[in-house]
């Protein structure tokens, strides 16, 4: 009785480490099978990683491109409100630039008066202030003022022929328009030399007509 209860009992220690060999090598298998899931699931975080990277790098370039256009239009205000008060002053001083004008062309500007006006048309130059208005260049309505009106044989549009005062600007800002008299072509004078065209080409064929009805009334003549 008791050799067979030991044999019995040396039986089970080897099934057990068999059973326990087999459950290690189940036990094995699972890493090998839980590593696909895992790679996946690192796949799709990358994936969402770089999707949210491209949206906040998109939110940025937007944003430095809002700054970009809001720096652009500030530095737009900023010069045409300086330009609008430069202009507000500068066109308070345009008589005394006409009398500095006027007192040149006279060859009045001399002595400290001549140094006093070159003084204040530098100073208005370097505000920005230019002088236009020519003699003799054509007419344009968004830069001049005419003032007088004529008409004359010389000129082939409406031209300014005299300057009464120049114009002045600050950029592309009219302050003031050339003041001017303008000349216009003759009415008509087109026309009228195309008249005697063909008044001459008239009596041209008249004359021609009545020199063969003479011929013909001579011959007539003669043959009787």
């Amino acid at each position: 009785m008791t050799t067979e209860e030991t044999q019995g009992n040396s039986e089970e220690p080897g099934a057990a480490s068999g059973k326990a060999a087999k459950g290690q090598g189940v036990t094995g298998k699972k890493p090998a099978d839980a590593k696909a899931p895992a790679e996946e699931a690192g796949g799709e975080s990358a994936a969402e990683l770089r999707k949210q990277l491209a949206e906040r790098t998109a939110d940025l370039q937007r944003l430095q491109a809002e700054y970009q256009n809001y720096r652009k239009r500030v530095e737009r205000d900023r010069v045409t409100v300086r330009e609008i008060a430069v202009a507000a002053i500068l066109e308070n001083l345009l008589p005394v630039l006409d009398d500095i004008g006027r007192a040149r062309d006279h060859d009045e500007l001399v002595g400290g008066f001549k140094s006093v006006g070159e003084s204040l048309e530098t100073v208005v130059a370097k505000l920005g202030l230019q002088q236009f208005g020519k003699q003799g260049e054509a007419f344009d309505p968004q830069l001049h003022e005419a003032l007088m009106h004529s008409y004359s044989a010389d000129v082939e549009e409406t031209t300014c022929v005299q300057i009464l005062q120049p114009g002045y600007k600050i950029g592309d800002r009219i302050i003031r328009p050339a003041r001017v008299a303008v000349a216009e072509p003759e009415p008509g004078g087109a026309a009228s030399g195309g008249e005697s065209a063909e008044d001459a080409a008239e009596d041209s064929s008249d004359s021609s007509k009545d020199a063969k009805g003479k011929a013909a009334k001579g011959k007539s003549d003669a043959d009787e």
